[in-house]
């Protein structure tokens, strides 16, 4: 069966070209106008990935994300959008966004970021398969911090942490490497399989917020930047 997609923009020629360049490789695409249809659609039916624009009459790229994960909906989301500053880049990673791509953008690499997200979407167990991995020793620890790989879970203490995709394969990644510097390349082909489908921009991104749910969680700076080589996770 073939991946199915949903494209939401209220821009018509971005959404019919997307919509011919994605059928040309392969996927079923469906598409949406606005928020409010995005949300009806992703609740009727069943994607293997979402692509929504941010700016979009009655219900923004943003609160479309918002409702989807309060509703416990996981699909992997790709935002676009024309505003490229870092607080917008959060503001998308913050509603749970899987990632982030700037308008005017390739579609080559839009191409290269969703077969990303779908790779990495289908290697996750899900709640099933989570039960029956529960292994010892499964679980990941620093100071208060646990991660459960097979649960998909995190948390500092007894607050659980809310964590899109791509932040559990970041934190899982870095928490695995313990004191270890991990250079950016490196984590570019193991949390997104390639070092073509994020930039460093948005990798920082994907810290920085995570840095923020851990801070939020009562957790001092366990996420160390070393300058000009990459990220390293160490005891406090």
């Amino acid at each position: 069966m073939p991946n199915r997609v949903l494209i939401a923009d209220d821009d018509r020629a971005i959404r019919e070209s997307l919509e011919r360049a994605l059928e040309l490789e392969g996927y079923d695409v469906v598409t949406a106008v606005d928020g409010v249809e995005a949300l009806i659609r992703a609740r009727q039916d069943s994607f293997s990935a979402l692509v929504v624009d941010v700016m979009m009459p009655h219900v923004d790229g943003v609160g479309v994300c918002r409702v989807l994960r309060a509703d416990g909906d996981r699909t992997p989301v790709l935002m676009l959008t024309a505003r490229a500053g870092t607080p917008d880049r959060i503001a998308g990673l913050d509603a749970g966004a899987d990632d982030y791509l700037p308008k005017p953008f390739a579609v080559p690499e839009l191409l290269a970021r969703l077969r990303a997200l779908l790779r990495r979407a289908a290697q996750a167990p899900d709640a099933t398969d989570a039960a029956a991995a529960d292994k010892p020793g499964a679980e990941l620890r620093i100071a208060s911090l646990r991660i459960d790989p097979a649960g998909r879970r995190a948390l500092w203490g007894e607050a659980e942490l809310r964590l899109s995709k791509t932040e559990f394969d970041l934190l899982e990644l870095l928490v695995r490497n313990e004191g270890i510097v991990l250079d950016h390349a490196t984590v570019y082909g193991e949390v997104w399989g390639s070092a073509l489908t994020v930039d460093a921009k948005n990798l920082a991104g994907y810290v920085g917020y995570l840095r923020r749910k851990l801070g939020d969680a009562g957790a001092p700076q366990l996420i160390h930047t070393v300058r000009g080589v990459g990220y390293a996770v160490r005891r406090p």
